[in-house]
């Protein structure tokens, strides 16, 4: 068997057309670091606010002052001095729309807004 010049080069290397080990590890990174960056630009952000009261129970505002409040099991009255907040009008999440405007008010004993 006789061996040409030709069959004795080493062939040339071609480059990577899928990115090797670069795409393997830094595409993951990309996508999750795109991820995370959507969801804070849309608003979106994981809603990580606490919740005014935990699960199994309701939250009730203090008369005669703005920040007072506690929460109730469901299926019981309020406690005296406290107030049911109303329908549409209750405070889901600290510092969402009705936490905020709730904790700018004073109501008296029948849950009406009065001058604080």
């Amino acid at each position: 068997m006789t061996v040409t010049t030709q069959q004795t080069r080493r062939p040339r290397p071609h480059p990577r057309t899928t990115g090797g080990a670069f795409a393997r590890r830094t595409l993951p990174g990309l996508a999750a670091a795109s991820l995370t960056a959507a969801f804070l630009l849309t608003g979106c952000a994981f809603q990580i606010h606490d919740r005014v009261c935990s699960s199994g129970h309701y939250p009730v505002k203090a008369v005669g002052n703005t920040t007072g409040g506690d929460c109730v099991a469901d299926g019981q009255e309020p406690f005296e001095g406290y107030v049911r907040y109303p329908a549409g009008q209750v405070p889901e999440y600290v510092d969402d729309k009705w936490d905020r405007y709730w904790s700018t008010v004073v109501v008296d004993a029948e849950g009406r807004v009065v001058q604080g």
